[in-house]
Protein backbone atom coordinates (compact mmCIF):
# COMPACT_ATOMS: atom_id res chain seq x y z
CA UNK A 1 0.00 0.00 0.00
CA UNK A 2 2.59 2.50 0.42
CA UNK A 3 4.33 2.14 -2.78
CA UNK A 4 1.00 2.66 -4.08
CA UNK A 5 0.38 5.64 -2.24
CA UNK A 6 4.20 6.73 -2.50
CA UNK A 7 3.29 6.62 -6.99
CA UNK A 8 -0.09 7.96 -6.45
CA UNK A 9 1.82 11.24 -4.92
CA UNK A 10 4.14 11.55 -7.23
CA UNK A 11 1.98 11.13 -10.03
CA UNK A 12 -0.37 14.01 -8.63
CA UNK A 13 2.52 16.27 -7.71
CA UNK A 14 3.67 15.99 -11.54
CA UNK A 15 -0.25 16.55 -12.57
CA UNK A 16 -0.53 19.28 -10.42
CA UNK A 17 2.62 21.26 -12.65
CA UNK A 18 0.40 21.03 -15.57
CA UNK A 19 -2.20 22.13 -13.95
CA UNK A 20 -1.16 25.31 -12.59
CA UNK A 21 0.34 26.15 -16.27
CA UNK A 22 -3.65 25.92 -17.01
CA UNK A 23 -4.74 28.39 -14.65
CA UNK A 24 -1.94 30.74 -15.25
CA UNK A 25 -2.38 30.30 -18.90
CA UNK A 26 -6.35 30.66 -18.28
CA UNK A 27 -5.72 33.93 -15.84
CA UNK A 28 -2.33 36.09 -16.83
CA UNK A 29 -3.75 37.62 -20.26
CA UNK A 30 -6.85 39.05 -18.77
CA UNK A 31 -5.55 42.29 -17.10
CA UNK A 32 -3.14 42.31 -19.81
CA UNK A 33 -5.39 42.82 -22.95
CA UNK A 34 -5.58 46.98 -22.64
CA UNK A 35 -2.34 47.58 -22.31
CA UNK A 36 -0.53 44.68 -24.48
CA UNK A 37 -3.77 46.10 -27.37
CA UNK A 38 -2.71 49.68 -27.25
CA UNK A 39 1.14 48.89 -27.79
CA UNK A 40 -0.15 46.49 -31.02
CA UNK A 41 -2.62 49.00 -32.00
CA UNK A 42 -5.45 46.68 -31.03
CA UNK A 43 -8.66 48.88 -29.85
CA UNK A 44 -11.31 47.08 -27.31
CA UNK A 45 -13.69 45.80 -30.56
CA UNK A 46 -10.07 44.04 -31.35
CA UNK A 47 -9.56 42.74 -28.43
CA UNK A 48 -13.09 41.50 -28.15
CA UNK A 49 -12.96 39.96 -31.26
CA UNK A 50 -9.57 37.77 -29.57
CA UNK A 51 -11.46 36.54 -26.77
CA UNK A 52 -14.39 35.74 -28.81
CA UNK A 53 -11.66 33.86 -31.20
CA UNK A 54 -10.29 31.95 -27.60
CA UNK A 55 -13.53 31.18 -26.61
CA UNK A 56 -14.63 29.42 -30.15
CA UNK A 57 -11.31 27.40 -29.83
CA UNK A 58 -11.97 26.37 -25.99
CA UNK A 59 -15.46 24.94 -26.93
CA UNK A 60 -14.22 23.16 -30.25
CA UNK A 61 -11.10 22.07 -28.57
CA UNK A 62 -12.84 19.94 -26.01
CA UNK A 63 -14.61 17.17 -27.45
CA UNK A 64 -11.85 17.10 -29.91
CA UNK A 65 -8.86 16.73 -27.81
CA UNK A 66 -10.46 14.21 -25.15
CA UNK A 67 -12.10 11.82 -28.02
CA UNK A 68 -8.58 11.68 -29.62
CA UNK A 69 -6.90 10.87 -26.11
CA UNK A 70 -9.57 7.67 -25.85
CA UNK A 71 -8.51 6.76 -29.03
CA UNK A 72 -4.99 7.34 -29.29
CA UNK A 73 -4.06 7.63 -25.94
CA UNK A 74 -4.38 9.99 -23.17
CA UNK A 75 -0.13 10.55 -22.51
CA UNK A 76 -0.03 11.20 -26.60
CA UNK A 77 -2.68 14.10 -26.81
CA UNK A 78 -1.24 15.57 -23.56
CA UNK A 79 1.91 15.97 -25.02
CA UNK A 80 0.60 17.98 -28.01
CA UNK A 81 -1.76 20.05 -25.89
CA UNK A 82 0.83 21.10 -23.34
CA UNK A 83 3.24 21.51 -26.51
CA UNK A 84 0.49 23.76 -28.17
CA UNK A 85 0.16 25.72 -25.64
CA UNK A 86 4.08 26.18 -23.98
CA UNK A 87 4.72 27.74 -27.81
CA UNK A 88 1.66 30.07 -27.84
CA UNK A 89 2.73 31.25 -24.67
CA UNK A 90 5.76 31.70 -26.25
CA UNK A 91 5.29 33.18 -29.25
CA UNK A 92 2.62 35.54 -28.01
CA UNK A 93 5.64 37.20 -25.40
CA UNK A 94 8.68 36.95 -27.79
CA UNK A 95 6.74 39.03 -30.42
CA UNK A 96 3.59 40.71 -29.76
CA UNK A 97 1.39 41.30 -32.66
CA UNK A 98 -2.26 40.95 -34.17
CA UNK A 99 -1.39 37.75 -35.41
CA UNK A 100 0.58 36.08 -33.05
CA UNK A 101 -1.60 37.07 -30.10
CA UNK A 102 -4.83 35.44 -31.83
CA UNK A 103 -2.60 32.34 -32.90
CA UNK A 104 -0.84 32.13 -29.29
CA UNK A 105 -4.34 32.26 -27.92
CA UNK A 106 -5.72 29.53 -30.43
CA UNK A 107 -2.78 27.32 -29.24
CA UNK A 108 -3.29 28.55 -25.26
CA UNK A 109 -6.84 27.28 -26.16
CA UNK A 110 -5.56 23.69 -25.65
CA UNK A 111 -5.55 23.80 -22.17
CA UNK A 112 -9.14 22.51 -21.94
CA UNK A 113 -7.69 18.97 -22.86
CA UNK A 114 -5.50 18.65 -19.76
CA UNK A 115 -8.34 18.28 -17.21
CA UNK A 116 -9.86 14.84 -19.86
CA UNK A 117 -6.66 13.73 -20.34
CA UNK A 118 -4.88 13.59 -16.95
CA UNK A 119 -8.40 12.26 -15.41
CA UNK A 120 -7.50 9.51 -18.02
CA UNK A 121 -4.44 8.70 -16.91
CA UNK A 122 -5.01 9.37 -13.40
CA UNK A 123 -8.23 6.70 -13.42
CA UNK A 124 -6.26 4.00 -15.07
CA UNK A 125 -2.73 4.54 -12.99
CA UNK A 126 -4.24 5.66 -9.69
CA UNK A 127 -8.08 4.87 -9.27
CA UNK A 128 -7.87 4.71 -5.75
CA UNK A 129 -6.21 8.90 -5.31
CA UNK A 130 -9.21 9.39 -7.74
CA UNK A 131 -11.25 11.98 -5.84
CA UNK A 132 -8.28 13.07 -3.63
CA UNK A 133 -6.47 14.19 -6.53
CA UNK A 134 -9.37 15.50 -8.59
CA UNK A 135 -9.83 18.18 -5.77
CA UNK A 136 -6.31 18.60 -5.32
CA UNK A 137 -5.80 19.81 -9.13
CA UNK A 138 -8.90 21.59 -9.06
CA UNK A 139 -7.70 23.56 -6.33
CA UNK A 140 -4.72 24.37 -7.64
CA UNK A 141 -6.39 25.18 -10.66
CA UNK A 142 -8.45 28.03 -9.14
CA UNK A 143 -5.34 29.15 -7.29
CA UNK A 144 -3.35 29.61 -10.09
CA UNK A 145 -5.76 31.29 -12.45
CA UNK A 146 -5.89 34.43 -9.60
CA UNK A 147 -2.04 33.90 -9.10
CA UNK A 148 -1.24 34.45 -12.65
CA UNK A 149 -3.27 37.47 -12.95
CA UNK A 150 -1.77 38.97 -10.26
CA UNK A 151 1.90 37.98 -11.23
CA UNK A 152 1.36 39.15 -14.79
CA UNK A 153 -0.06 42.81 -13.93
CA UNK A 154 2.51 43.15 -10.95
CA UNK A 155 5.27 42.37 -13.94
CA UNK A 156 3.59 45.03 -16.16
CA UNK A 157 3.62 47.40 -13.32
CA UNK A 158 7.57 47.80 -14.09
CA UNK A 159 6.97 47.05 -17.89
CA UNK A 160 4.23 46.94 -20.25
CA UNK A 161 5.16 43.69 -21.97
CA UNK A 162 6.65 42.15 -19.26
CA UNK A 163 3.70 40.44 -17.64
CA UNK A 164 3.47 38.85 -21.31
CA UNK A 165 6.24 36.34 -20.20
CA UNK A 166 4.61 35.35 -16.99
CA UNK A 167 3.03 31.88 -18.47
CA UNK A 168 6.66 30.36 -20.65
CA UNK A 169 8.60 29.48 -17.26
CA UNK A 170 5.01 27.39 -16.49
CA UNK A 171 4.77 26.43 -19.92
CA UNK A 172 8.09 24.65 -20.15
CA UNK A 173 7.60 23.26 -16.52
CA UNK A 174 4.37 21.71 -17.50
CA UNK A 175 5.76 20.23 -20.53
CA UNK A 176 8.32 17.99 -18.67
CA UNK A 177 6.15 17.07 -16.07
CA UNK A 178 3.81 15.47 -19.38
CA UNK A 179 6.99 13.58 -19.77
CA UNK A 180 7.76 12.32 -16.71
CA UNK A 181 3.84 10.99 -16.35
CA UNK A 182 3.07 7.15 -17.16
CA UNK A 183 0.71 6.34 -20.51
CA UNK A 184 -2.50 5.48 -19.81
CA UNK A 185 -3.38 1.52 -19.37
CA UNK A 186 -6.92 2.69 -20.47
CA UNK A 187 -8.81 0.66 -23.23
CA UNK A 188 -8.12 2.45 -26.43
CA UNK A 189 -11.43 2.93 -28.19
CA UNK A 190 -13.10 3.11 -31.55
CA UNK A 191 -11.71 5.71 -34.59
CA UNK A 192 -11.97 9.52 -35.35
CA UNK A 193 -15.21 10.54 -37.09
CA UNK A 194 -14.32 13.34 -39.33
CA UNK A 195 -18.00 14.11 -40.09
CA UNK A 196 -18.96 14.25 -36.57
CA UNK A 197 -16.28 16.89 -35.79
CA UNK A 198 -16.84 19.09 -37.90
CA UNK A 199 -20.60 19.40 -37.68
CA UNK A 200 -20.29 19.72 -33.97
CA UNK A 201 -17.00 22.04 -34.72
CA UNK A 202 -19.43 24.22 -36.77
CA UNK A 203 -22.26 24.31 -34.47
CA UNK A 204 -20.63 25.07 -31.13
CA UNK A 205 -18.81 27.51 -32.96
CA UNK A 206 -22.07 29.51 -34.17
CA UNK A 207 -23.61 29.09 -30.67
CA UNK A 208 -20.42 30.24 -29.05
CA UNK A 209 -20.58 33.20 -31.71
CA UNK A 210 -23.90 34.50 -30.85
CA UNK A 211 -23.61 34.04 -26.97
CA UNK A 212 -20.28 36.48 -27.32
CA UNK A 213 -21.38 38.59 -29.54
CA UNK A 214 -25.52 38.48 -29.51
CA UNK A 215 -25.56 41.53 -26.90
CA UNK A 216 -23.25 44.08 -29.36
CA UNK A 217 -25.37 42.88 -32.65
CA UNK A 218 -28.85 42.68 -30.73
CA UNK A 219 -30.45 39.66 -29.82
CA UNK A 220 -33.21 39.31 -32.48
CA UNK A 221 -30.91 41.26 -35.25
CA UNK A 222 -30.48 39.24 -38.26
CA UNK A 223 -27.09 38.40 -36.87
CA UNK A 224 -27.63 36.82 -34.25
CA UNK A 225 -31.15 34.83 -35.71
CA UNK A 226 -28.94 33.41 -38.52
CA UNK A 227 -26.43 32.26 -35.90
CA UNK A 228 -28.81 30.39 -34.04
CA UNK A 229 -29.94 28.96 -36.82
CA UNK A 230 -26.87 27.61 -38.16
CA UNK A 231 -26.06 26.36 -34.81
CA UNK A 232 -29.32 24.29 -34.36
CA UNK A 233 -29.13 23.04 -37.55
CA UNK A 234 -25.74 21.60 -37.60
CA UNK A 235 -25.76 20.64 -33.74
CA UNK A 236 -29.45 18.64 -35.16
CA UNK A 237 -27.55 16.80 -37.86
CA UNK A 238 -24.50 16.20 -36.02
CA UNK A 239 -26.98 14.51 -33.24
CA UNK A 240 -28.28 12.18 -36.31
CA UNK A 241 -25.03 11.70 -37.85
CA UNK A 242 -24.11 10.33 -34.50
CA UNK A 243 -26.45 8.20 -33.83
CA UNK A 244 -26.07 6.47 -37.20
CA UNK A 245 -22.54 5.98 -36.96
CA UNK A 246 -20.60 2.89 -35.41
CA UNK A 247 -17.41 5.12 -34.07
CA UNK A 248 -19.23 8.36 -32.81
CA UNK A 249 -17.37 11.39 -32.31
CA UNK A 250 -19.26 11.69 -28.64
CA UNK A 251 -21.37 8.43 -27.82
CA UNK A 252 -24.61 10.48 -26.66
CA UNK A 253 -25.66 7.02 -25.58
CA UNK A 254 -23.66 7.98 -22.19
CA UNK A 255 -26.31 11.29 -21.90
CA UNK A 256 -28.96 8.38 -21.06
CA UNK A 257 -26.94 8.03 -17.92
CA UNK A 258 -29.24 9.64 -15.71
CA UNK A 259 -25.91 10.05 -13.45
CA UNK A 260 -24.44 11.69 -16.26
CA UNK A 261 -26.57 14.14 -17.14
CA UNK A 262 -27.68 15.61 -13.84
CA UNK A 263 -23.73 15.59 -13.31
CA UNK A 264 -23.72 17.89 -16.74
CA UNK A 265 -26.97 20.07 -15.92
CA UNK A 266 -25.88 20.71 -12.66
CA UNK A 267 -22.20 21.64 -13.72
CA UNK A 268 -24.06 24.13 -16.04
CA UNK A 269 -26.22 25.76 -13.56
CA UNK A 270 -23.28 26.44 -11.34
CA UNK A 271 -21.55 27.48 -13.85
CA UNK A 272 -24.00 30.38 -15.23
CA UNK A 273 -23.50 31.90 -12.05
CA UNK A 274 -20.43 31.21 -10.33
CA UNK A 275 -18.21 32.05 -13.80
CA UNK A 276 -20.18 33.59 -15.87
CA UNK A 277 -20.23 36.30 -12.74
CA UNK A 278 -16.14 37.00 -12.75
CA UNK A 279 -16.36 39.50 -15.02
CA UNK A 280 -19.03 41.09 -13.96
CA UNK A 281 -17.43 40.84 -10.14
CA UNK A 282 -14.44 42.87 -11.74
CA UNK A 283 -17.02 45.45 -13.30
CA UNK A 284 -18.76 46.40 -9.93
CA UNK A 285 -15.35 46.04 -7.70
CA UNK A 286 -14.02 48.41 -10.32
CA UNK A 287 -17.19 50.74 -10.58
CA UNK A 288 -17.40 54.53 -8.76
CA UNK A 289 -20.16 54.25 -6.37
CA UNK A 290 -23.52 55.58 -7.76
CA UNK A 291 -25.98 57.78 -5.44
CA UNK A 292 -27.68 54.61 -3.96
CA UNK A 293 -24.17 52.52 -3.06
CA UNK A 294 -23.89 50.24 -6.43
CA UNK A 295 -20.20 50.58 -7.09
CA UNK A 296 -17.24 49.87 -4.62
CA UNK A 297 -14.84 52.15 -6.91
CA UNK A 298 -11.57 49.94 -6.25
CA UNK A 299 -7.93 49.80 -8.15
CA UNK A 300 -6.75 47.54 -10.09
CA UNK A 301 -4.17 45.96 -7.35
CA UNK A 302 -7.14 45.93 -4.93
CA UNK A 303 -9.48 43.16 -7.64
CA UNK A 304 -6.95 41.27 -8.05
CA UNK A 305 -6.66 40.75 -4.01
CA UNK A 306 -10.60 40.35 -3.64
CA UNK A 307 -10.33 37.41 -7.12
CA UNK A 308 -6.89 35.91 -4.98
CA UNK A 309 -9.33 35.99 -1.84
CA UNK A 310 -11.89 34.24 -4.00
CA UNK A 311 -9.83 31.29 -5.29
CA UNK A 312 -8.32 30.68 -2.04
CA UNK A 313 -11.47 29.76 -0.88
CA UNK A 314 -12.53 27.73 -3.61
CA UNK A 315 -9.34 25.70 -3.24
CA UNK A 316 -10.76 24.49 0.49
CA UNK A 317 -13.93 24.44 -0.89
CA UNK A 318 -12.55 21.86 -3.58
CA UNK A 319 -9.81 20.09 -0.91
CA UNK A 320 -13.04 19.70 1.68
CA UNK A 321 -14.93 17.26 -1.11
CA UNK A 322 -13.61 14.48 -1.15
CA UNK A 323 -14.14 13.96 2.68
CA UNK A 324 -17.89 16.06 2.36
CA UNK A 325 -18.68 13.18 0.23
CA UNK A 326 -17.98 10.61 2.54
CA UNK A 327 -19.36 11.83 5.44
CA UNK A 328 -22.74 13.30 3.74
CA UNK A 329 -22.67 11.61 0.80
CA UNK A 330 -22.41 12.85 -3.22
CA UNK A 331 -25.90 14.19 -3.58
CA UNK A 332 -25.85 16.06 -0.54
CA UNK A 333 -22.31 17.96 -1.76
CA UNK A 334 -24.36 18.55 -5.23
CA UNK A 335 -26.79 20.07 -3.56
CA UNK A 336 -24.80 21.72 -0.75
CA UNK A 337 -22.65 23.26 -4.09
CA UNK A 338 -25.84 24.84 -5.49
CA UNK A 339 -27.47 25.83 -2.24
CA UNK A 340 -23.73 27.79 -1.36
CA UNK A 341 -23.87 29.66 -4.86
CA UNK A 342 -27.49 30.75 -4.23
CA UNK A 343 -26.57 32.09 -0.77
CA UNK A 344 -23.72 34.24 -1.83
CA UNK A 345 -25.69 35.79 -4.51
CA UNK A 346 -28.56 36.85 -2.57
CA UNK A 347 -25.98 38.07 -0.10
CA UNK A 348 -24.67 40.52 -3.07
CA UNK A 349 -28.78 40.99 -3.91
CA UNK A 350 -29.00 42.37 -0.12
CA UNK A 351 -25.56 43.26 1.24
CA UNK A 352 -23.33 45.55 -1.73
CA UNK A 353 -22.89 48.66 -0.16
CA UNK A 354 -19.56 47.83 1.68
CA UNK A 355 -16.46 46.04 0.46
CA UNK A 356 -16.58 43.67 3.48
CA UNK A 357 -20.20 42.87 2.64
CA UNK A 358 -19.92 42.55 -0.77
CA UNK A 359 -16.60 40.39 0.19
CA UNK A 360 -18.70 38.27 2.31
CA UNK A 361 -21.19 37.19 -0.83
CA UNK A 362 -17.84 36.88 -3.30
CA UNK A 363 -16.46 34.57 -1.27
CA UNK A 364 -19.34 32.14 -0.59
CA UNK A 365 -19.87 31.97 -4.13
CA UNK A 366 -16.21 31.13 -4.71
CA UNK A 367 -16.59 28.57 -1.98
CA UNK A 368 -19.31 27.12 -4.51
CA UNK A 369 -17.28 27.55 -7.34
CA UNK A 370 -14.19 25.01 -5.58
CA UNK A 371 -16.92 22.56 -4.34
CA UNK A 372 -19.14 22.14 -7.75
CA UNK A 373 -15.59 22.01 -9.99
CA UNK A 374 -14.01 19.19 -7.90
CA UNK A 375 -17.48 17.28 -7.29
CA UNK A 376 -18.46 17.53 -11.53
CA UNK A 377 -14.73 16.61 -12.55
CA UNK A 378 -14.86 13.79 -10.35
CA UNK A 379 -18.18 12.25 -10.87
CA UNK A 380 -17.89 12.64 -14.74
CA UNK A 381 -14.53 10.25 -14.36
CA UNK A 382 -16.54 7.68 -11.98
CA UNK A 383 -20.06 7.10 -14.20
CA UNK A 384 -18.66 5.87 -17.32
CA UNK A 385 -16.53 3.05 -18.47
CA UNK A 386 -13.03 3.61 -18.40
CA UNK A 387 -12.36 3.80 -22.31
CA UNK A 388 -14.82 7.21 -22.37
CA UNK A 389 -13.13 8.50 -19.48
CA UNK A 390 -11.46 11.00 -21.40
CA UNK A 391 -14.96 11.94 -23.71
CA UNK A 392 -16.91 12.24 -20.35
CA UNK A 393 -14.57 15.05 -18.42
CA UNK A 394 -14.61 16.18 -21.88
CA UNK A 395 -18.55 16.55 -21.99
CA UNK A 396 -18.50 18.28 -17.99
CA UNK A 397 -16.22 20.60 -19.36
CA UNK A 398 -18.25 21.49 -22.28
CA UNK A 399 -21.04 22.51 -19.95
CA UNK A 400 -19.00 24.40 -18.00
CA UNK A 401 -17.92 26.50 -20.41
CA UNK A 402 -21.37 26.58 -22.05
CA UNK A 403 -23.04 27.63 -18.82
CA UNK A 404 -20.57 30.19 -18.08
CA UNK A 405 -21.18 31.61 -22.08
CA UNK A 406 -24.78 31.97 -21.52
CA UNK A 407 -24.56 33.28 -18.23
CA UNK A 408 -21.88 36.20 -19.40
CA UNK A 409 -24.38 36.76 -22.01
CA UNK A 410 -27.23 36.94 -19.68
CA UNK A 411 -25.34 39.11 -17.48
CA UNK A 412 -24.54 41.45 -19.99
CA UNK A 413 -28.15 41.16 -21.57
CA UNK A 414 -29.69 42.19 -17.67
CA UNK A 415 -27.29 45.40 -17.63
CA UNK A 416 -27.84 46.93 -21.05
CA UNK A 417 -31.52 46.47 -20.44
CA UNK A 418 -30.92 49.05 -17.16
CA UNK A 419 -28.32 51.56 -18.10
CA UNK A 420 -28.33 55.19 -17.51
CA UNK A 421 -28.04 57.70 -20.16
CA UNK A 422 -24.76 57.70 -19.74
CA UNK A 423 -24.37 53.90 -20.48
CA UNK A 424 -23.64 53.24 -16.44
CA UNK A 425 -25.56 50.02 -15.16
CA UNK A 426 -28.36 51.26 -12.99
CA UNK A 427 -28.55 49.34 -9.18
CA UNK A 428 -31.29 47.32 -10.66
CA UNK A 429 -29.20 45.97 -13.54
CA UNK A 430 -26.96 44.65 -10.73
CA UNK A 431 -29.59 43.30 -8.97
CA UNK A 432 -31.22 41.64 -11.35
CA UNK A 433 -28.45 39.66 -12.40
CA UNK A 434 -27.25 38.87 -9.32
CA UNK A 435 -31.14 37.31 -8.56
CA UNK A 436 -30.41 35.30 -12.33
CA UNK A 437 -27.01 34.01 -11.00
CA UNK A 438 -28.77 33.04 -7.76
CA UNK A 439 -32.08 31.18 -9.37
CA UNK A 440 -29.85 28.91 -11.43
CA UNK A 441 -27.89 28.14 -8.73
CA UNK A 442 -30.94 26.66 -6.90
CA UNK A 443 -31.86 24.78 -9.99
CA UNK A 444 -28.35 23.45 -10.01
CA UNK A 445 -29.40 22.18 -5.87
CA UNK A 446 -32.13 20.95 -7.56
CA UNK A 447 -30.46 18.82 -10.42
CA UNK A 448 -28.17 17.49 -7.39
CA UNK A 449 -31.34 15.80 -5.72
CA UNK A 450 -32.22 13.61 -8.83
CA UNK A 451 -28.15 12.27 -8.70
CA UNK A 452 -27.89 8.74 -7.17
CA UNK A 453 -25.11 6.65 -6.84
CA UNK A 454 -25.46 2.49 -6.88
CA UNK A 455 -25.59 1.24 -4.07
CA UNK A 456 -22.58 -1.18 -5.51
CA UNK A 457 -20.70 2.07 -6.80
CA UNK A 458 -16.63 1.80 -5.57
CA UNK A 459 -16.29 5.89 -4.07
CA UNK A 460 -12.49 6.36 -5.67
CA UNK A 461 -10.59 7.74 -2.96
CA UNK A 462 -12.26 5.78 0.12
CA UNK A 463 -9.55 3.79 1.30
CA UNK A 464 -7.59 6.61 1.58
CA UNK A 465 -7.89 8.43 4.83
CA UNK A 466 -6.56 11.99 4.04
CA UNK A 467 -7.90 14.63 2.12
CA UNK A 468 -5.87 17.05 0.30
CA UNK A 469 -2.28 16.09 2.02
CA UNK A 470 -2.24 13.13 0.40
CA UNK A 471 -0.66 15.07 -2.85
Amino acid sequence: MTNVISRGRGLITAMIVIVVCSGVVQGYLTPLLPVVGAHVGIGGVGQNNLYLLSQIAFTVLTPLLSRWGDIWGHRRLLLVAVTAVAVGSLLIAARPTTVTLAVGMVLQSAVVGFFPLLAGILRSRSPEHGRVGMSVLVGALLLSIGAGGFAAGTLSDEHALAGLWTAVPFGALALGAALALPASTAPRAGRFNVLAALLLTGGLGALMLVLTEGQSWGWTSGSSLLAVAAALVLIVVWVLVEQRSAHPLVNLGMLRDPRLAAVSAHTFCIAFGAIGFLGANAVYLGTEPDGDGFGLGLGAQAISLVSLAMVAVGFLGSTLMPRLSRLIGDRAVLVAGGCAGAVGFLSLVLFHSSVPQYVAGALVVGLATGMFEAATRALSVEVVDEAETALSVGVNEMALSLGAALGAAVIGALWSSHTTAQGTVTGAGYQWAWTACAVTALGGAAIGLVFRTPADAPVSGAAVPHTGRTA
